[in-house]
């Protein structure tokens, strides 16, 4: 942490408390529809991107309509969330301060659509934090491959190894890894059943965020 110059941040689950969201909303969809949503739901579309959960849905549900279409219906059910209900981790905000104050650069790096992000992180007052919001929609990528994440430190102009990527997810903890980054694991309890693989995997393992505090 003594060179660390730059941040790539997730958003949902790591800066947001807004995973238990998500595994609702994708449900409530295929019910919308009259779909019945299997058992594993929620751990087939972990590593997906929004568009990519679009497709699984039209692929393995047979839901006939287009990607933005499906899209645009799940937007209207979570747009509220985001622009009134939204609320930071526990943890998030003296983190950012602390970042902010040593003059590391910092972006988000999500899978939710900015039409989405942009409200949630101006509602919770952390906005002001971020060089830019990175989503893998704009960069037509998913943060299931390492290239979306050298995009955001080429964007910082920070070096990899000074490049600090926060995430509450295994499989983008690996992608970053793959890609060459420190990695930092934050703990939600969408993961719950993935917490001793991330405890092994991580460079750094925090419950809450504002124990990197310690380390700065």
């Amino acid at each position: 942490m003594e060179n660390l110059k730059g941040a790539i941040i997730d958003m949902d689950g790591t800066l947001l408390d807004s995973m238990w969201m998500w595994a609702r909303v994708e449900a409530d969809y295929l019910e919308s529809l009259g779909l019945t949503p299997k058992p594993d739901l929620v751990v087939v579309l972990r590593t997906l991107s929004m568009h990519e959960v679009a497709e699984y849905f039209r692929k393995e549900y047979g839901v006939r309509k287009t990607v933005e279409e499906i899209n645009a219906g799940k937007n209207q059910m979570i747009e509220q969330y985001y622009s009134n209900k939204a609320v930071l981790k526990d943890g998030v905000l003296p983190a950012l301060e602390a970042l902010r104050n040593r003059g590391v650069k910092m972006c988000v790096m999500t899978a939710t659509d900015r039409y989405l992000a942009e409200p949630g992180l101006r509602r919770c007052g952390i906005d002001g934090y971020f060089e830019r919001i990175f989503t893998c929609h704009e960069e037509r990528i998913s943060k299931s491959h390492p290239e979306i994440f050298v995009r955001a430190a080429e964007f910082l102009g920070t070096d990899i190894c000074d490049t600090l990527v926060i995430e509450d997810a295994l499989y983008a903890m690996k992608s970053a890894k793959r890609a060459g980054f420190p990695v930092a694991g934050v703990y939600d309890r969408s993961s719950e059943d993935q917490q001793d693989e991330i405890r092994r995997f991580c460079d750094y393992y925090w419950v809450t965020m504002d124990e990197m505090l310690k380390l700065l």
